[in-house]
């Protein structure tokens, strides 16, 4: 499958946002995820799918100043 991860393309075999999230960070906390523009809320990322073509942006939170 491939899909777009915060603007690059990958071929991958994940199939939930949970699953990708989880090959891109290991932070538990401080994620957020869009698919397609659309927030996913993360209650639902075991059960969300992800489909060929999806536009995918995963954001941590970083602290600084």
């Amino acid at each position: 499958m491939r899909l777009t991860v915060n603007g690059q393309r990958v071929d991958t075999g994940v199939r939930s946002v949970q699953a990708l999230v989880e090959s891109i960070t290991e932070a538990q906390r401080g994620v957020a995820v869009a698919v397609n523009g659309e927030v996913v809320p993360r209650s639902t990322w075991p059960v969300t799918s992800l489909a060929d073509g999806d536009v995918v942006e995963v954001l941590t939170a970083a602290q600084g100043g």
